[in-house]
């Protein structure tokens, strides 16, 4: 059996934490946001319904054909923050509420979240 490293333990805490109080309704959805050591995943859900309302990451092909112009992952997770938020506008998305998944509000996902107000995101 594998053993879970104490740093993924304290995400983990950290992120049940922070879902206590974050919930995502029809009028303000929550904003997930999920990094790997490659990648940057995001999604708007309304956790009432149970649904996906959009979703972007660091894999689609808009992001994956531009991958070599951009310089590094903080360049890489603004623009998944951009096009996350032209998704959720154009479903009539603009107010949100962040959960940054036990993550520090730092790098990447201070990129992303920088990028999504931008755009015009409320959150």
């Amino acid at each position: 059996m594998a053993k879970t490293s104490p740093r993924l333990k304290a995400r983990l805490r950290r992120k049940q934490h922070i879902r206590k109080h974050i919930s995502g309704t029809a009028e303000r959805p929550r904003m997930a946001v999920f990094r790997s050591s490659k990648h940057i995943y995001a999604q708007i859900v309304d956790d009432e319904q149970g649904v996906t309302i959009a979703a972007a990451s660091s894999l689609i092909p808009e992001i994956k054909s531009k991958a070599g112009d951009l310089e590094d992952k903080k360049a890489v997770a603004k623009e998944v923050g951009r096009i996350i938020a032209q998704r959720a506008k154009e479903k009539g998305v603009n107010t949100i509420a962040f959960d940054r998944g036990g993550y520090l509000y730092h790098g990447r996902i201070k990129a992303l979240a920088d990028a999504a107000r931008e755009v015009g995101l409320d959150f």
